[in-house]
């Protein structure tokens, strides 16, 4: 299937209706927010080649606390636009002056985008089950377009990975990793993720990844350094169903963590 390459600004649709992740309205009309490729599954979304993370509602990210004010934690999502959480969104009662006492700036936590509006103004949230503070573990940073592959279809990818290594993997959307496990699986885990970054446009990467993991093989070999059409387009279609598809799958992933 032929994919349309979309510059910012470029008209997409008549329809205000039709507007989804990286596009904006402007009188009554859909407008491309990115560089990208156009995908009109469902509602026109434009898929960035490159760049940084457009938050959407919905969304799981990582998030790190770069100010904090009377009412609102302000997090680096590593966006262009910061994040709001505000102390109602913790889940329980904080009093202000106790706020940086629970999380200050550089502390590190699991959220999830509850609203986003026309001025880009990002409401965040944790009143959710498994979202939380993080005080232990890893965060590695990945370009955000690579998040579809690490997930892999159906959860193929992190599923795999969580089981090989016995750590605890949560997946922001805004290319923010979070891992959990002793110094030696975290480390191959970090090994695999890097692997994945690097032959990410190469088909059979899930069991290529599962066979590094259990010390099977170790090297892509450049015979498979090849870029696959049928896989880019999977990619890119799949790309916002995977969007939705996170939510469940991060709740079905994470598991309650008291420690």
């Amino acid at each position: 299937m032929e994919r349309e390459i979309v510059i910012p600004g470029q008209l997409l649709s008549e329809n205000k209706a039709d507007s989804g992740p990286g596009t904006y309205i402007k009188d009554g009309k859909v407008y491309s927010l990115l560089y990208g490729v156009k995908n009109a599954k469902n509602k026109i979304s434009v898929i960035p080649f490159t760049g940084k993370y457009i938050p959407s509602p919905r969304d799981y990210v990582i998030g790190t606390v770069i100010g904090v004010t009377p009412s609102n934690w302000i997090f680096d999502i590593s966006s262009p636009y910061d994040g709001l959480l505000h102390v109602s969104e913790y889940p329980r009662r904080v009093e202000s002056d106790k706020m940086s006492e629970i999380m200050d700036v550089g502390s590190s936590a699991l959220l999830r985008i509850k609203d986003v509006n026309s001025s880009m103004k990002v409401e965040l949230t944790m009143r959710e089950r498994g979202l939380r503070a993080l005080n232990v573990g890893r965060i590695i940073e990945i370009t955000p377009t690579k998040v579809p592959r690490i997930i892999g279809h159906g959860g193929s990818m992190v599923s795999m990975l969580k089981k090989e290594t016995n750590c605890e993997i949560f997946v922001g959307q805004n290319g923010r990793i979070w891992i959990k496990g002793n110094d030696a699986e975290m480390d191959l885990l970090n090994e695999a993720i890097e692997l994945i970054m690097k032959h990410s446009h190469t088909s059979g990467l899930t069991e290529r990844i599962s066979h590094f993991l259990k010390n099977e093989d170790d090297v892509v070999s450049e015979k498979d350094e090849t870029v696959l059409e049928d896989d880019l387009a999977v990619d890119t279609e799949d790309e916002c169903e995977i969007r939705e598809e996170t939510c469940r799958k991060v709740d079905a992933l994470l598991e309650d963590d008291d420690n």
